[in-house]
């Protein structure tokens, strides 16, 4: 029987850390089932990396954006260049974008500044966001009241069940992935165990966020896609559901959210 179909609904795939071996990583990750990947931008020059990455690999999809830790590199003219690769028939969200208070030395005005005109050209485009929201839940849904957009995907959430909801109703499903499977992430793993089945998506950030079993020794190994079913399989434990139905469910919420995967997520990884 082959394995259940998975979406990792976040991966940065483009990124340095996959430079030597993408082609290795992308076929681990097909032989565990990872069927599909989103890929978000994080600055101007990685929407190039990524639409490369997306037409070697044709079970990727690109999302197109600049991520409030790039911003202070950023500049308004990258915003009137984003504009046009969010005009590009393969992109499936604006992300990755949002607000960050967790790193030291950001200029919140600036991200403020970046992240209202990306809302703006997602609500224009008609495409959904994946929002960075760390530390900054409460000020990222005041920005989406004031400028609704097609919902999205609220990416490692880590808030609270209140927080859960006003996303959900917002039209926003929620990224769940390797912090889960720390037994001490209590909330995130309540959380996980708890919302509706129907707001949930799956995710690696790889290659960041690695699951527990990468921390071996003092030492971090580094997170790919291929850790997406075994991370599910966490999750589908503390449902108390099967890894087949939860493949089902959130690969359905994927697309559901981002209706642009739906021609791509059957496509096999192979380079082309």
């Amino acid at each position: 029987m082959p394995p259940p179909f998975w979406l990792d609904t976040h991966c940065h795939l483009d990124a340095a850390e996959f430079a030597a071996d993408r082609d290795a990583v992308v076929a681990a990750a097909a032989a565990v089932g990872v069927g599909a990947m989103v890929l978000p931008a994080v600055d101007l020059a990685s929407c190039a990396r990524v639409a490369a990455c997306s037409q070697r690999y044709p079970g990727c999809a690109p999302a197109y954006g600049i991520h409030p830790l790039y911003t202070p590199a950023a500049s308004s003219a990258d915003l009137a260049r984003l504009g046009e690769w969010l005009a590009r028939a393969d992109c499936v969200a604006v992300g990755e974008i949002g607000l960050d208070a967790w790193v030291p030395g950001l200029d919140m005005a600036r991200q403020l500044e970046f992240f209202r005109a990306q809302l703006k050209l997602a609500r224009d485009a008609g495409l959904p966001v994946l929002l960075h929201l760390r530390r900054t839940i409460d000020p990222v849904l005041r920005e989406l009241r004031r400028c609704p957009v097609p919902g999205g995907i609220a990416h490692a959430f880590n808030g609270s069940r209140q927080q859960a909801d006003v996303f959900i109703d917002l039209g926003f499903k929620l990224g769940f992935g390797g912090s889960l499977s720390y037994s001490g992430s209590t909330r995130i793993r309540h959380l996980a165990a708890t919302l509706p089945a129907s707001s949930l998506v799956l995710e690696t950030d790889a290659p960041d966020i690695p699951p527990v079993w990468l921390r071996q020794d003092g030492q971090v190994g580094r997170n790919q896609p291929a850790e997406l079913p075994r991370i599910a399989a966490e999750l589908a434990a503390l449902r108390g559901v099967t890894p087949a139905e939860l493949a089902a469910a959130t690969t359905a919420n994927a697309r559901a959210v981002l209706p642009k995967l739906r021609p791509l997520s059957a496509a096999c990884f192979r380079p082309g």
